[in-house]
């Protein structure tokens, strides 16, 4: 999600608010745990993450076990899909078990939730963590803060169980956040970030890395299927992958460089015309950010070429002519990957279409574009940390 506007990378001022490896070379005594999305409509206010798990094991329980295997842990636990475009789901905090729902995020590397000591707007609209409740925390001195495009937040670094499903992280370091601003009207509550090491603000080891120290994850990759059209569920799996939510095989990309998920990109293009990147960029795929941003005068280019007029802070298109617009295609590694109309135009609550493109508001000294949920929801994303790479493959 969650490109933050500090300096770690060329680009990582631009931090939007954002929420394996074959199957084969993962042995079935190893363990899988799968953590479904549910597509709903219903905000948290009016269904509670208990009543969803109930309802989604109820209406699903052939379907899933159809998707076990043999010998492996599978956890299915339900997460939500806000809008379409933003995924999250429940994790939970302390000793007993404090649940939030959070971003499971590659863009950012920190996980943090609001604190009950925070009392301004943004927190006391969310989930807040009672230390006091917890007999496992342990709170430390260590300050840190992070700024987001849609606003900021400022922190503690404390210790406690994490729990993701049946993954249990024991004194994990994550953020409480004491102060936020300009979150007042975001749907989750934290943030679970899944990048790099080296990309935390807060200097705690993330909780994957942690995970794998403690031998609780067999692979070092993630994966991500996230929900379409109809589809009902998405879906984020922890130490391997299910073969059965892609077709074909997997295409393997090699990061730019180890510590951030970012690769290069050859060209973007339109009725077999380069329109962007025409001498190869950098792409960040990031699950956090809900659009796809690129600099501010190609994006333009592309508003353009399909007609689309600037209204508010979008770019609207006619309805009617979704149809008749080509797709626009993302080279990668050599392989072509399509994004048909019906992808990068959506619709707003009044009904009318405007377009997932978006500019990035501090450009980096390289051009940049961020591929987010609008190009993930229609290719399986697999991040491999052991290998330095990200497999892509059409979503089934």
């Amino acid at each position: 999600m969650l490109r933050t506007q500090t300096s770690l990378s060329t680009w990582s001022e631009e931090r939007s608010m954002k929420w394996l490896v074959l199957l084969g070379l993962v042995a079935f005594s190893e363990c899988i745990v799968k953590i479904p999305l549910r597509r709903v409509k219903t905000m948290r206010k009016t269904l509670s993450g208990k009543n969803m798990l109930n309802n989604f094991l109820k209406e699903h329980a052939y379907r899933l076990s159809q998707i076990s295997f043999r010998g492996s842990n599978l956890t299915i636990h339900p997460l939500r899909n806000i809008k379409d475009v933003v995924y999250m789901g429940s994790i939970t905090i302390g000793t007993p078990p404090q649940e939030f729902q959070v971003i499971f995020d590659t863009g950012s590397s920190d996980l943090w939730v609001p604190s009950d000591i925070c009392a301004i707007p943004p927190c006391s609209k969310h989930g807040r963590f009672r230390h006091l409740r917890s007999s496992t925390f342990r709170i430390t001195n260590k300050t840190f803060s992070v700024a987001y495009e849609s606003g900021s937040m400022k922190g503690v670094v404390a210790y406690d169980t994490v729990r993701i499903g049946d993954l249990v992280s024991t004194d994990q370091p994550f953020g409480l956040s004491m102060a936020e601003y300009g979150l007042e009207d975001v749907t989750f509550d934290g943030v679970l970030g899944l990048n790099y090491p080296n990309v935390s603000f807060s200097g705690a080891i993330p909780i994957f890395d942690k995970l794998k120290n403690e031998g609780a994850i067999s692979e070092l990759v993630f994966a991500f299927y996230l929900s379409k059209d109809k589809k009902e569920y998405s879906m984020v799996m922890f130490g391997g992958v299910d073969h059965r939510y892609y077709k074909g095989e997997l295409n393997w990309v090699p990061l730019i460089q180890a510590g951030d998920w970012i690769v290069h990109m050859d060209r973007i293009s339109m009725r077999r015309k380069v329109i962007a990147c025409s001498g190869g960029c950098e792409a960040v795929v990031d699950t956090g950010v809900s659009m796809i941003k690129g600099p501010g005068i190609l994006v333009d280019n592309i508003h353009e070429l399909i007609s689309a007029r600037p209204q508010g802070s979008k770019h609207y298109v006619s309805c009617s002519a979704v149809s008749t617009l080509p797709p626009i295609i993302f080279t990668i590694n050599g392989v072509n990957y399509r994004v048909p109309a019906r992808a990068y135009i959506l619709k707003d609550s009044r009904g009318h279409c405007y377009t997932v493109f978006e500019e990035i508001t501090v450009s980096p000294s390289t051009e940049t574009w961020i591929l987010g949920n609008v190009f993930l929801r229609l290719y399986f994303s697999v991040f491999d940390r052991a290998n330095d790479r990200i497999g892509l493959a059409r979503a089934v």
